[in-house]
């Protein structure tokens, strides 16, 4: 089992996810779209039509024309009423105003809109004050979109906001990227479901409750096997058959070197190992291959190893299949207390985030550095990166953080 490259460095193991999920980026699906929130953008969307369609009045008043109003104040004729969903096929003359609503069409011949609260209306005819300004409170058609223009780009994910955006286009359907099928393994004889009693030697599965958990956050569906056991026939039955019918499928334990570590052997007869452990803490492990149609990772065993390595690894190669080119956000924080690491590997340290009295993001470094101690895990809410090779970092330096 030779041939790959091992004990590489985070950003070259992040590098050959990006590559190898771009090479097997899935399908596009065409979906309805109260279906699109979150999903990934498969096309450019361009818009089919303005935004705003027409010239349409941003406030409650009276529309007219500006170049009637004159000295302290003005009295102009009221002609109409102009309410929104209405055809705006009545005009005004000079010296004649017309009552609008929000959003009404401008009626021909106006081009400004004096607020209701700021005028005076006695009987048919309106006092206009003076000192509005030309074009106040009209939306132009295009002002916010013209026909034509690429509003969206295929890759970005698709907020409330963008779903908004297309729904005001008239879109009732977009091309989206198919989201990975993805098939959850936790591995070890030691193992056993919560709820069940406790035989000496065994502990409780939290792996599978945290990494369905991560894939759900992230929109996935993921659907979870009956847990492997240490017997290198079952792992290589079990991993195979899941490899034919999911697009990727994600392993918790059974990666490192232990006699009982079948996974690497597995996917190195049957499949391709594209990289097998990486420097970085926690998580030196983590396996990456392919393995039948699917894409293939292996997380250490540690609850603290299956966070660090999804937020960092596996979340780039979901983001990859599905096409996404939208970076996801970088935070930053100063720390609350020094960090000093002595190793070469990258580290991703727990954190508590709070935000201080002057408004900026405080990282405070959790003393529980163990990859087994999910209790810091779960009081924490936050990665901090500390770079490759020893490092010295002072309370109130600059750190980037990963928030979970």
């Amino acid at each position: 089992m030779t041939g790959f490259p091992t004990r590489i460095l985070f950003d070259e193991a992040l590098a050959i996810i990006r590559e190898v999920a771009q090479m097997h980026r899935l399908d596009a699906e065409t979906v309805p779209l109260a279906r699109c929130h979150g999903r990934v953008l498969a096309v450019d969307l361009v818009a089919p039509i303005a935004l705003p369609p027409f010239d349409n009045s941003a406030m409650d008043g009276f529309a007219l024309r500006h170049a009637d109003l004159g000295g302290d104040e003005t009295v102009l004729r009221l002609a109409g009423e102009q309410f929104a969903g209405e055809a705006g096929g009545q005009g005004i003359g000079p010296g004649e105003c017309m009552r609008i609503t929000t959003g009404a069409p401008m009626p021909a011949g106006t081009d400004t809109v004096a607020i209701k609260e700021s005028v005076q209306v006695d009987g048919g005819h309106v006092r206009v004050p003076d000192g509005i300004a030309p074009g106040a409170n009209v939306r132009r058609a295009g002002e916010d979109v013209r026909a034509g223009d690429p509003v969206l780009r295929a890759g970005s994910v698709l907020s409330p906001a963008r779903v908004s955006l297309a729904a005001s286009l008239g879109m009732d359907t977009l091309r989206v990227s198919r989201r990975p099928t993805v098939a959850v393994f936790t591995s070890g004889d030691e193992l056993v479901e919560p709820g069940m009693s406790l035989a000496p030697g065994q502990i409780y599965d939290s792996n599978r409750e945290l990494l369905m958990g991560l894939l759900r956050a992230e929109g996935l569906e993921p659907t979870a096997w009956p847990r492997l056991p240490d017997q290198p026939r079952a792992v290589e039955a079990a991993l195979r058959d899941a490899g034919c019918a999911f697009d990727l499928v994600i392993t918790c334990g059974a990666v490192s070197a232990g006699e009982k570590d079948h996974i690497p052997g597995v996917l190195g007869r049957f499949g391709r190992i594209h990289f097998w452990k990486v420097m970085m803490k926690p998580g030196m492990p983590v396996l990456f291959g392919s393995l039948d149609q699917c894409r293939f990772l292996g997380l250490p065993g540690n609850p603290v190893s299956v966070l660090a390595t999804w937020l960092t690894l596996g979340r780039a190669l979901a983001d990859g299949l599905q096409g996404r080119s939208e970076p996801r956000p970088r935070l930053w924080a100063r720390l609350s207390a020094p960090i000093d690491k002595t190793h070469v590997r990258r580290e991703f340290q727990r954190a508590r985030l709070v935000c201080d009295d002057d408004g900026r993001l405080v990282a405070t470094p959790d003393p529980a550095t163990g990859s087994h101690r999910l209790r810091a895990a779960a009081e924490a809410d936050a990665l901090i990166v500390v770079p490759e090779g020893p490092q010295r970092l002072a309370e109130g330096d600059t750190v980037e953080v990963l928030r979970y």
